[in-house]
């Protein structure tokens, strides 16, 4: 009988398991190890530390501050509102058709039509006139449309047309809406953005000047023990990867430290900002920190941190020679 041989598929895979095993190993000793020398130089370790979350803090509060302020002008949109002053002698039946082709405009968040009694209600309820104006034999105030356009409070050009559109109805008398300030909020606003992106960049610089330098005295430090290494043969990146898993370390621990900052800054700010928006029957909510941004912070704090040893690590490395 003929005996089939078969591969020995068994010593392929435990080779490769191996493998695979053995650079897990490797990479976990030397993410535990760079841990274990930071905790053992707490004081260096903490002021490196220290300074980092507090240049991160102050980008992540500033970033938290423009999300605040635009869910503030999302607030304020809701009231910014064109209103509609329509002819004296247009019936009410003439303005709710009227009404109803202006909602059909793709501009048009939404609109209110406000008849003359409910006007006059209004007005007799706010102006403090209300017994004068029970003188009066007929209704002056004219029939009102109050339209809430879209992105009001970023579409400038789009709510200029809309209020040409509407100047050319015959209904309409005439169209009123306060463009100035919006144009100003929207300055402001673009301001405030920017600034945070550059100081954003500035801190994010610092990050990784900080890291270089922590890196670069722990290497000088450890020079006698990079020395021995590259005597028996390891590469670069052998030697480099314990350092880059410190600056991991600083990097990730900084961005837990960060956002208890920030969370803690947001708590305290909180009392205040609820008590002032109760003032000016405000239903503002204040916005911490997602679990996206949380995770934002940590990654982009880790980043800046590696990218900052690696370029001291990829010259100090190669200028440590054996004689």
């Amino acid at each position: 009988m003929n005996h089939k041989t078969h591969p020995p598929r068994n010593r392929v895979d435990i080779g490769f398991y191996e493998r695979v095993q053995g650079y897990l190993h490797i990479h976990a000793h030397a993410l535990f190890s760079s841990l274990g020398r930071l905790v053992k130089t707490p004081l260096t370790s903490f002021m490196a530390i220290a300074v980092m979350a507090i240049a991160m803090t102050l980008a992540t509060a500033f970033y938290l501050f423009v999300e605040n302020m635009q869910g503030l002008t999302g607030n304020l949109e809701s009231t910014n509102q064109i209103s509609l002053y329509l002819k004296p002698d247009l019936s009410h039946m003439e303005s709710k058709e009227l009404a109803e082709e202006i909602k059909k405009n793709s501009l048009v968040e939404s609109l209110i039509l406000i008849s003359k009694d409910q006007a006059m209600a209004e007005f007799k309820s706010y102006s403090g006139f209300g017994d004068a104006l029970e003188m009066l034999e007929t209704n002056p105030l004219p029939i009102v449309i109050q339209v809430q356009p879209k992105n009001s409070l970023d579409d400038i050009l789009g709510i200029e047309k809309l209020m040409m559109d509407f100047s050319n109805f015959s209904q309409i008398d005439f169209v009123k809406m306060d463009m100035q300030w919006i144009k100003r909020l929207q300055s402001m606003m673009q301001i405030v953005q920017r600034s945070v992106f550059l100081l954003t960049v500035l801190l994010s610089v610092a990050v990784i000047f900080i890291t270089g330098n922590t890196i670069r005295l722990e290497l000088q430090n450890r020079r006698e023990e990079v020395l021995v290494a590259k005597l028996v043969g390891a590469t670069h990146s052998f030697i480099q990867r314990p350092f880059l898993y410190t600056g991991f370390w600083l990097g990730f621990i900084s961005g837990v430290f960060s956002w208890i900052l920030v969370t803690l800054i947001v708590v305290i700010l909180q009392g205040p900002i609820d008590r002032l928006a109760m003032l000016y029957d405000g239903s503002f909510e204040v916005r911490f920190l997602s679990f996206m941004d949380t995770i934002g912070l940590l990654f982009i704090a880790s980043l800046l941190s590696i990218i900052g040893a690696w370029i001291v690590l990829s010259y100090q490395v190669s200028q440590i020679k054996p004689k």
